[in-house]
């Protein structure tokens, strides 16, 4: 797949479908849209292409209210690509591009750069300054500069598909309700550090203790069933912590922690993902180490018996 930023040049001048969005996490909601499109694309001869933004509008706009991200940028694109879009125009989204009305985007952008000839859109679709663009503007600006529009029906499943609902479950810990949603496992990709190793080596289960991104939705407190995957591109099982370690400190920071099974060696600075399976327990205070030492060998028990059925195509847990 394409991918174009802010100065590259314009599109394949043969013509686009485009649809625009943020795609956060790029949901079941979102694969409608995006299969819809690229299968319109390839009837019509044209590019299959998505639009969307970096960093999140609202980071522009509110910075103390922007939401969480589900997935990062790259991680967003390489979806893109497995469900058959050729071509992605990112829009560095700042206090600039806040100020542009839908019409000078139509024009710039759909127009200008990526000469459109067809639009995929959800009916509830919103852009440009004041949230001005809607479908029938859309439509409207379509018949001007030479392109059409459809409006698709929202996927639901006991209620709408949207990334809020699935930051939420995020943020409660309802890792595999999220999943449902998001036709994928909630993934988090960080950078290792050193930690404190409590909790870790002096108990037998040292871990790899990872840094996010600072807007990175985290999943609630508690231990999870996981996988790790390694830089080297290798997959262990994983039992993964989001907690205070309430055992050791009254009010400590939240961490996120991984005992990679099966493993040894030195992860520092090295990337890892980290793929949430199932949440297993809330964190608690035990009466003794001993008794924390315990649980933590139950934790990987069923850490093992979870990552179990993955063994043999562990690249699968970061497909849709």
């Amino acid at each position: 797949m394409k991918v174009l930023y802010d100065h590259d040049p314009e599109g394949d001048p043969r013509g686009a479908a485009v649809t625009i969005g943020v795609f956060d996490g790029v949901h079941r909601g979102h694969q409608a849209v995006l299969e819809r499109l690229a299968d319109d694309a390839r009837q019509r001869d044209l590019l299959a292409t998505v639009v969307t933004f970096d960093p999140h509008p609202a980071l522009a706009l509110a910075p103390e209210k922007a939401p969480a991200q589900i997935e990062p940028l790259a991680r967003r694109l390489e979806r893109f690509a497995a469900l058959g879009i050729e071509q992605t125009r990112v829009i560095t989204f700042d206090a600039d591009a806040s100020r542009e009305s839908a019409e000078d985007f139509v024009r710039r952008v759909l127009v200008g750069q990526l000469h459109t000839r067809h639009v995929h859109v959800g009916r509830d679709f919103h852009f440009g300054r004041e949230r001005g663009g809607n479908v029938e503007r859309l439509s409207e600006w379509g018949e001007t500069y030479g392109f059409d529009v459809e409006g698709l029906e929202l996927v639901t499943d006991g209620g709408r598909i949207s990334s809020t609902r699935i930051r939420d479950l995020i943020a409660q810990g309802r890792v595999e309700e999220a999943r449902d949603l998001l036709g994928h496992h909630v993934v988090l990709t960080g950078i290792v550090e050193h930690g404190d190793a409590r909790g870790g080596a002096e108990l037998g289960y040292p871990t790899a203790n990872l840094d996010l991104a600072p807007h990175a939705a985290r999943p609630g407190l508690g231990i999870y069933a996981g996988a790790a995957r390694l830089a080297s591109g290798d997959w262990r099982a994983a039992a993964i912590s989001v907690g205070r370690r309430p055992q050791f400190y009254e009010h400590g920071d939240v961490l996120i922690e991984a005992f990679l099974l099966d493993f040894s060696g030195d992860l520092y600075g090295q990337t890892l993902d980290l793929v949430f399976l199932q949440f297993l327990r809330g964190e608690a205070t035990f009466n003794s180490v001993e008794e924390l030492i315990e649980q933590m060998g139950k934790d990987v028990a069923a850490t093992t018996e979870r990552f179990e059925p993955h063994r043999n195509s562990p690249e699968t847990l970061l497909a849709l």
